[in-house]
């Protein structure tokens, strides 16, 4: 609830005193952040509820390595087109709106004949684990990694802090006492 609020609902909510909004023409691109051609725009990236939204930005002939969702991923093209290597008849085009369910397993692959960059905005649950292509694990790109990537990326880049969403922090609901602190009753 906040002090807007006209009234107070009869269930328990979280307090909110400001609207967590960005404009994405604010977010600096941070490029090649995943290889060459690999960019991205940090939207939400929130590793206590294991949630990332980022716009991806691929060049033309881009093949993201094999990867499993650990869990859903949602997906909207929004510019150029791309496809999974294992579904190639269903190219996803400009309002083409995916649904990745938990471990889907898949490799994204942008078409060499696209003559722009291709634009998707995601919203990935959990993290994606990378494979090359004999099945070896290469890496995980989950909430926290992309919180790291947003850091070295911008520090590469020159820029200055980078501001996107980001989840709590976790703690103790009543802090924690310290040992050397408790008084200990005689025997």
């Amino acid at each position: 609830m906040n002090d807007q609020t006209t009234f107070k609902a009869p269930v328990f909510s979280l307090p909110q005193d400001e609207l967590l909004t960005l404009n994405v023409n604010d977010v600096p691109v941070m490029k090649d952040a995943l290889g060459p051609g690999i960019h991205f725009q940090p939207l939400l990236a929130d590793p206590e509820a294991g949630v990332s939204a980022v716009i991806g930005i691929f060049s033309p002939g881009i093949v993201v390595s094999s990867h499993l969702h650990t869990g859903a991923v949602h997906g909207y093209t929004l510019k150029g087109s791309w496809f999974y290597k294992e579904y190639p008849d269903q190219v996803q085009v400009p309002g083409s709106y995916l649904y990745e369910p938990s471990s889907s397993m898949h490799t994204f692959c942008v078409p060499e004949t696209n003559t722009e960059d291709t634009v998707v905005f995601f919203i990935v649950f959990g993290g994606n684990i990378h494979f090359d292509d004999e099945g070896r694990f290469v890496s995980i790109l989950d909430a926290i990694t992309i919180q790291n990537l947003v850091k070295s990326c911008a520090a590469a880049q020159g820029l200055d802090a980078v501001q996107y969403l980001k989840g709590g922090s976790a703690g103790y609901a009543v802090e924690k006492v310290k040992e050397s602190a408790r008084v200990s009753e005689p025997a």
